[in-house]
């Protein structure tokens, strides 16, 4: 197998019945499990207890807000949370000794689990043209090597510039500041991947793209519907949120082909009920849709309510806001009523019965959340689907009132404010003026490219220079070996990066790894603590402060390595404070409120315990788009036909896992132990394909006539909707095409891949 891919090593299957119930003692028991194999308790509990803390640092998790006042002095942390510090905050390091004895082709025969496992990177490392082994390199001498490829590049876009959510604010406005004053809009961003679907759709619709709604807002609800996300692991954290929502009458509505145990029932175990085992049931209504059916199930509720509101008038529909706040309505409603209701119930997959309860629930309902991930966000017709979400939402007013709204959940901790800070390879006309008004540089004002253009650059050997700051971008991006032969067409590889992945084994024919601090760690500059800055899911703006020492002392934060470069790239001919932003990140943040709207006195206010929020014009039923008001969108359902022994596939996470960071081997929830190359199939599925449960198959996709094969994999007999299959990534994403993309935000679609399932060789 190519060194791209994640070997085949079967450890030991274990299967087990789903749980029925998230979190409880099993996920503390877990959480400390794993941080007591990383390193001793006083530094892991030293580590926790200022997590998440309005005094401590915010988790390099997911982005699910903090709560706005009170917050756990006990853990105010998940079960995954404590397991990313336990990878971020280890004491395993990996000295010159470690590369010394352990070659390229050595690290690239073992699985991404395996290679994470081995530490934190504890100094910079450089990997010559045709060397097997990667040596140690100064700092120095590492941004000189890059710099000197950057100054001999023909063009600056032939350099690529890729940013992880993990990014503070502060270094990812350095970055694109770094970026543009080199010369180009090259800032691919794991946004691309994930929620750039989400960012288009609710521009076009509600003329910012982000969320609505507050955490309160959840709290008050009526009612949260919840479409392609598995929060229970994903965001352990929205368990409690809903929970508070449920004890103050909210009815949620689930949407999602996997029945997850975190839609379902929920223990709390920091309270005595969740303690005692007494459990909270979440899910009122679970609409079990197919692969892709979401669209047609919406709009088969918006359907039902327009009939039940021609047969009431004006007690469904909020008819006042429709006439004064949107754009499109009645366009919209003559779209409705070309609609077939029986064929919308049946492209969805779900049971009628079911979808007519979803939707009564709704008639006379105002107060409704809608809550989605990447099960919407990464389709062909994501950004269709998601303004089809909105519509339901205008026809009901549900959008700029306290408890109603958009909530799409982000999955890293500031890939939202990696945005704001600029890093987008399209960037507005106004904010690059602004650059040009405060730096005097005139920055460019060609769009650059996002992932998927990246690695066709690269493949192409239009692109010559990558650098990530942060982030797996091998094991993150689609089509694994087509982008591994992209990254190898590259002069040099470069990643800032606290962990070894293996993206550093894939490399350009020269490779450098900066190792960065972490959250967690304590940032000394000068004798003094340096803090940085995070945006949540939910527009909210607060410092993250390490409080750990970091455990090796050649390490640099990323504004400092972003400051140090960009001096050695540009020299004398800059009108950028790069060294005074590199003594203390108050000179960073006092420009950042120059260039970004919302960061006024930004140094105050952000030392105010908890931050603050930045403005947002839906929240308040102000609407920045083109004509005004909300728009109303047109969109067919979109349906994928299948040939014979072919099935739709979709990527998902192991409850050990986070992004593309592996924890573990198990899968506890859905009742899988000690294996991830696996492929849940139903069971109908599995007899009629001529295979059995526990068979080793391989699986192909021949999109564009390019036969992709992911080797290995044992079928699971589990509760999904027939033709449909799912699988964990990175392992299958060899098999998710680079041209296969969401129409207007070209994310990739890994929620729907057709393969074909072949018996294999291979032995488990």
């Amino acid at each position: 197998m190519d060194s791209a891919e994640n070997p085949v090593k079967f450890t030991g299957i274990k299967l087990g019945p789903p749980k029925t119930v998230a979190a409880g003692i099993p996920a503390v028991i877990s959480s400390m499990r794993h941080v007591l194999e990383e390193m001793n308790a006083f530094r892991g509990m030293k580590a926790l207890l200022k997590l998440n803390q309005k005094d401590g640092y915010d988790c390099p998790g997911c982005a699910w807000p903090d709560p706005d006042d009170e917050r756990s002095g006990i853990a105010e942390y998940c079960e995954n949370g404590a397991k990313a510090i336990a990878e971020e905050a280890t004491t395993k390091k990996l000295t010159p000794d470690f590369f010394a004895q352990h070659s390229i082709a050595a690290l690239g025969d073992l699985t991404d689990y395996e290679i994470g496992k081995k530490g934190r990177i504890a100094q910079p490392m450089y990997l010559a043209e045709g060397a097997t082994h990667y040596s140690p390199i100064s700092w120095e001498n590492a941004y000189q090597r890059i710099a000197s490829h950057l100054k001999h590049l023909s063009s600056p876009n032939e350099a690529i510039f890729y940013t992880s959510g993990r990014t503070s604010n502060e270094a990812a406005f350095l970055y694109q500041l770094m970026v543009r004053e080199y010369g180009t809009n090259n800032l691919p961003d794991c946004s691309n991947m994930c929620h750039e679907s989400s960012g288009v759709a609710l521009n076009d619709s509600l003329g910012i793209g982000k969320g609505s709604v507050t955490l309160e807002d959840i709290h008050e609800a009526e009612v949260i519907i919840i479409l392609g996300q598995n929060p229970g692991t994903n965001h352990p954290r929205m368990l409690t949120a809903l929970q508070k929502a449920k004890a103050n009458g909210a009815t949620i509505i689930a949407v999602n082909p996997l029945k997850e145990t975190g839609l379902l029932n929920f223990l709390n175990p920091q309270t005595v009920k969740g303690v005692l085992q007494i459990e909270t049931h979440l899910t009122d209504i679970f609409l079990q849709v197919k692969i892709n059916g979401d669209m047609a199930l919406v709009k088969a509720l918006s359907l039902l309510l327009l009939q039940e509101e021609e047969r009431h008038p004006g007690t469904v529909f909020d008819n006042a806001f429709i006439a004064s706040q949107t754009k499109g309505y009645n366009n919209y409603i003559q779209h409705l009523k070309t609609q077939q209701l029986s064929q919308l119930m049946a492209d969805s997959g779900v049971d009628p019965v079911l979808i007519e309860a979803a939707a009564a629930a709704l008639f006379h309902k105002k107060k409704i959340i809608a809550c989605w991930a990447m099960g919407l966000t990464q389709h062909k017709n994501a950004v269709d689907t998601i303004r089809e979400v909105v519509n339901l939402l205008l026809l009901k007013g549900s959008i700029g009132k306290p408890g109603a709204g958009t909530c799409p959940v982000r999955g890293h901790s500031n890939v939202q404010g990696d945005r704001t800070m600029g890093i987008y390879e399209q960037p507005t006309d106004a904010f690059l003026d602004k650059i040009q008004a405060v730096y005097g540089f005139d920055p460019p004002r060609a769009h650059g490219h996002d992932v998927v253009h990246a690695i066709h650059a690269m493949h192409k050997g239009q692109a010559k220079v990558f650098m990530a700051m942060g982030g797996n971008f091998l094991s993150a991006t689609p089509d694994t070996l087509y982008t591994a032969a992209a990254l190898r067409n590259c002069d040099l590889t470069v990643h800032v990066s606290t962990k070894l992945n293996r993206s550093h084994v894939v490399h350009g024919k020269e490779a450098i790894i900066l190792p960065c601090l972490g959250r967690s760690d304590k940032d000394m500059l000068h004798e003094e603590a340096q803090f940085v800055t995070c945006e949540n899911s939910m527009g909210v703006i607060q410092m993250s402060k390490g409080n750990l020492h970091p455990i090796s002392e050649h390490l640099k934060s990323e504004p400092v390595i972003i400051c140090e470069l960009a001096t050695a790239l540009f020299g004398k001919d800059t009108r950028v404070p790069w060294h005074d932003y590199a003594k203390h990140y108050d000179h960073i943040r006092n420009d950042i409120e120059k260039i970004i709207p919302g960061f006024d006195q930004y140094n105050q206010r952000v030392r105010h315990p908890g931050g603050f929020y930045l403005p947002n014009g839906a929240r308040k039923g102000q609407f920045n788009t083109l004509t005004g008001k909300a728009n109303f969108n047109i969109a067919p359902v979109l349906n994928t036909p299948l040939a014979a022994g072919e099935y739709m596939m979709m990527t998902i996470r192991s409850h050990d896992q986070f992004n593309t960071t592996i924890y573990g081997l198990d899968d506890r929830y859905r009742g899988v132990y000690h294996e991830r190359r696996v492929i849940f199939m139903h069971p109908k599925d599995i007899a009629d394909g001529g295979f059995q449960p526990g068979q080793v198959v391989d699986l192909y996709n021949y999109h564009g006539q390019t036969e992709r094969v992911a080797y290995g994999f044992i079928i699971v007999a589990y509760d999904i909707p027939e033709k449909c299959t799912a699988t964990y990534f990175p392992e299958t994403n060899v098999l998710v095409p680079v041209d296969s993309v969401a129409d207007k935000s070209n994310t990739p679609t890994s929620k729907l891949v057709i393969i074909q399932i072949k018996s294999s060789d291979i032995k488990n």
